[in-house]
């Protein structure tokens, strides 16, 4: 096979991106060892919403029915104003398209699985804080200044948005921390009125926002689950907390009533994860030695659910340069390129969406509420918000050697197989 010598690759982070990652640099035939800073790996956070690009890689990878199995379809967001309940978002898939939402369980059991099958060593309890070079080659450096010799040719920065491989002189490191984040929950699937097969929201302003996810099941014959989402400030946390958990379910209540079933399955805030947001794209994700991917060379807010479906696509695109390329030298910026155009575009769209659904202004979601969801349903708007959610705004295919996978082989033998 023509492309990169076989070569010594290790990945630093055992989420999306870095198994992902390490599966397609073994199947490439390298060899390959995923470094995780925890005892054993294990998912962070509660639901996603895998898109058509996302299912496409994990299709490539093999994986598509595994995960297809546990995730639940998903036809269209909804979003409707609290207090009017007028519908401010409604963006249907389209051509046979859907997401397929599932908890970070699922996706982490599938991948993790599927590198312990392929024998891929995963070595834990190392905190890697840098990744330096010397004349014998490669080191790795931990969290207490340790330095341990590797025998890597390339390390794959996978270690997520708070990356401390990432150098802070490159453009684009530093990024922005975003005032507001979310409080999340999984919980038992209620049932009616929640729609299974849409993710939906109300909104006050555009402070306040709940969401309600379908996420399908975290492993075969177990109960079918959601994912709840509440805007708010981290720096306001201590005084929700301080306030209670039956004064904070009683404010979702009163925003969303049909909410009731799942609040009651909330005892204590030990129930809810905090997830904090923040922005920042590398213009240059590699170095010497060192691949940028996943949220490490590009985070943002979850507004369009993009996140894992990128990191995917970035785990294909360093497979597909490393298939393409002389020289290890060249991978970096050969990966870089494949994804640039996309990753751009995907990050300015988030950036400027985000204080239409979350920030303190009133102007900004008045005009959300009226001018734009009137154009929203003027064609061609209609179409363009489904491929901008689906993530094939622009091709992201193309470059990285895929074509994106028919629908209709993703659903087959899918759709309507609800019980539980």
């Amino acid at each position: 096979m023509p492309g990169v010598p076989k070569s010594g690759i290790v990945v630093v982070g055992a989420g999306v991106a870095g198994l992902a990652a390490a599966l397609y640099a073994h199947r490439l035939g390298h060899e390959v060892r995923v470094v995780e800073r925890f005892a054993a790996p294990r998912p962070v956070g509660s639901g996603l919403l895998l898109q058509p690009t996302g299912l496409t890689v994990l299709a490539d990878l093999g994986l598509a029915d595994a995960i297809m199995a546990l995730g639940e379809r998903i036809d269209r967001l909804a979003g409707a104003d609290a207090a009017s309940g007028r519908v401010v978002l409604d963006v249907a898939y389209r051509g046979g398209r859907f997401g397929l939402a599932v908890h970070r369980a699922a996706l982490f059991g599938v991948l993790h699985e599927a590198v312990v099958a392929a024998g891929i060593p995963i070595v834990t309890t190392r905190d890697v804080s840098n990744v330096r070079r010397d004349a014998n080659g490669l080191v790795l450096v931990t969290g207490d200044g340790g330095a341990e010799r590797i025998a890597a040719d390339l390390v794959v920065d996978a270690a997520g948005a708070a990356s401390p491989l990432r150098d802070p002189a490159l453009p684009g490191s530093l990024g922005d921390r975003l005032a507001y984040g979310a409080l999340w929950a999984t919980l038992d699937w209620p049932g009616p009125p929640f729609d299974p097969h849409a993710l939906a929201q109300r909104y006050r302003h555009a402070s306040v926002m709940v969401g309600v996810l379908p996420i399908g099941r975290q492993a075969p014959d177990t109960q079918l689950q959601c994912a709840l989402f509440w805007s708010l400030k981290p720096v306001d946390l201590a005084e929700v907390k301080a306030a209670g958990i039956d004064a904070w379910k009683q404010q979702v209540e009163r925003i969303w009533p049909a909410t009731r079933p799942l609040l009651d399955q909330i005892r204590s805030f030990e129930d809810l994860t905090l997830a904090r947001y923040g922005h920042h794209t590398l213009l240059r994700p590699f170095g010497d030695g060192i691949v940028h991917i996943g949220d490490s060379a590009h985070a943002t807010s979850p507004q369009l659910g993009q996140g894992a479906n990128m990191a995917l696509l970035d785990a294909r695109a360093l497979a597909q340069a490393l298939v393409t390329c002389d020289s290890l030298a060249d991978v970096g910026p050969a990966y870089a390129g494949m994804r640039r155009r996309h990753v751009r575009l995907y990050q300015l769209m988030s950036r400027a969406l985000t204080p239409f659904y979350q920030s303190d202004g009133r102007l900004i979601p008045f005009a959300r509420d009226t001018l734009v969801s009137t154009l929203a349903r003027v064609p061609p708007m209609p179409a363009i918000l489904a491929a901008l959610v689906a993530g094939t705004l622009v091709d992201p295919f193309r470059a990285i050697g895929l074509t994106e996978c028919a629908p209709e082989q993703l659903a087959k033998g899918r759709w309507g197989r609800r019980s539980g």
